[in-house]
């Protein structure tokens, strides 16, 4: 594992809202303004960039600034450490019948 759990835990969390796990799907397809993703929500401005501050501060997707819009896209190495953590997981089954009765 490359990243502390505080930064899985800062992706996790950013990711746990269902209007930014769709916008960081949405960014999968490629950078996009901030105006085009406000047309896929019934949200206000500024609710859209309180969702994106957090994705940005969370280090999953990066912002930069285009004439007076705002383009976002996804920190492909954010990417990369969420994949490596999931793909990190293993179930190990275990056999308790050393260390306890109840199995």
């Amino acid at each position: 594992m490359g990243k502390s759990y505080k930064d899985y835990a800062q992706y996790m969390k950013a990711l746990s809202d269902e209007t930014r796990l769709k916008i960081f799907l949405m960014l999968t397809d490629g950078e996009l303004c901030a105006c085009n993703i406000l047309e896929e929500f019934n949200i206000t401005q500024p609710t859209l960039s309180y969702h994106m501050k957090t994705l940005c501060e969370s280090g999953l997707v990066k912002g930069r600034k285009d004439g007076i819009w705002m383009k976002y896209s996804i920190n492909e190495e954010a990417l990369a450490a969420i994949k490596g953590l999931f793909n990190s997981i293993e179930v190990k089954s275990i056999d308790c019948s050393e260390c306890c009765t109840e199995c």
